[in-house]
């Protein structure tokens, strides 16, 4: 197994991560909030996203299918709602300018939405949620991806791994953050299986025929040529696990994402074997004080959450966390100690400074 980590420091990693996208031909302030979304992911434990991604922005670049420079287009404005097309832009730059127009609307209107379409992979759903933290709003975020999973009975992909995140301020404790995939594991997670030379737990992904399968490269290249198999619905295989509740989120996002805001959906996504698809984008902001007190809300959630991670915890486990406390906790240790990356994303980004002429960040192990 190659599961050995080195550890970058984090200022390093983001001006490397940066020095990358400018060369590729990102004005400084997308590639600052590329960067900083990409590392965010490692910082937060959810290496699945992170910098090990970065080959294929890169390849997405140089291909022509993610574009340095396109101009977002409002389609529709209204004082609660906006519908922008990123016509094959990085899909986190155009993301951050969403969000912040969403939260600006809900300032003044009490909530607001918007769709995102003609979008490439914008890395953690959470990110852009907790733009609304700040605010005293509900913050909501999800994207459409390549279509990966496999629907309740079924044995071949019908939808992506479509993540949604949500997130609620606290007080004392660490905000509220749920980010999470419709599917029992992104692709992230199958290819870091694969990187690692691990078989995927059974209850993961189906081959072909619809069984369990463990070999995360068959899986992969199954999934990518459409023959059959792909991932499972949050709950796993049948309805006894609650497997079709996860499909229908699923399938809730791409009409939050996709229907709604015009732009492909399922299997019209299809990615490349170098880059991923175009997809498309859904964000939401909920201002709390047309519903309470800010600082009441904040004092309740401080009361829920503590009472959460308080709570007794089953033989054999240490702690009870709620949804977004391990990657705080994360972040904190990222942040004196470096953050971690593979030995086999490290080599990546090595060989991407040595494409793009550039210097690579100092590793310890």
């Amino acid at each position: 197994m190659n599961d050995t980590y080195v550890r970058i420091e984090y200022e390093a990693l983001l001006g490397f991560c940066r020095r990358v996208f400018e060369k590729l031909g990102l004005s400084n302030e997308d590639a600052a909030i590329a960067s900083d979304v990409l590392v965010a992911s490692d910082v937060r434990g959810i290496e699945s996203h992170g910098v090990g991604r970065l080959w294929r922005y890169r390849n997405g670049l140089k291909t022509g299918l993610m574009l340095p420079d396109a101009e977002t287009e409002v389609l529709k404005d209204t004082p609660s709602s906006v519908v922008l097309n990123a016509n094959g832009g990085m899909g986190a730059p155009v993301s951050v300018k969403a969000m912040n127009t969403v939260v600006e609307k809900a300032d003044a209107n009490g909530s607001a939405f918007g769709c995102v379409r003609d979008s490439n992979h914008f890395g953690i759903a959470g990110y852009y949620a907790m733009l609304a933290l700040e605010k005293d709003m509900l913050g909501f975020a999800m994207t459409n991806t390549a279509a990966l999973g496999v629907p309740t009975f079924g044995r071949q992909v019908a939808y992506g791994t479509n993540p949604l995140a949500f997130c609620a301020p606290a007080d004392r404790e660490k905000a509220f953050v749920l980010d999470m995939s419709t599917t029992v594991v992104t692709r992230g997670k199958v290819e870091l299986y694969d990187n690692k030379g691990k078989g995927l737990p059974l209850g993961w992904a189906v081959d072909k025929t619809g069984r369990s399968a463990e070999n995360p490269k068959t899986i992969l290249d199954d999934m990518f040529n459409r023959i059959g198999g792909g991932i499972l619905p949050l709950g796993g295989e049948g309805e006894g696990f609650g497997g079709h509740k996860g499909y229908g989120l699923a399938v809730m996002v791409d009409i939050l994402c996709a229907v709604l805001g015009g732009a492909a959906f399922g299997t019209d996504i299809c990615d490349t074997e170098t880059s991923s698809a175009r997809v498309s984008h859904f964000f939401g902001a909920i201002k709390i004080d047309r519903f309470r007190d800010p600082a009441d809300f904040r004092k309740d959630m401080d009361i829920m959450l503590e009472r959460l991670r308080r709570s007794s915890p089953a033989e054999g486990c240490e702690r009870v966390y709620f949804a977004g406390q391990k990657e705080f906790e994360k972040e904190a240790e990222c942040m004196t100690e470096g953050v971690p990356l593979l030995k086999h994303t490290y080599d990546e980004l090595c060989w991407i400074t040595s494409e793009e002429d550039l210097e690579a960040p100092a590793a310890s192990s």
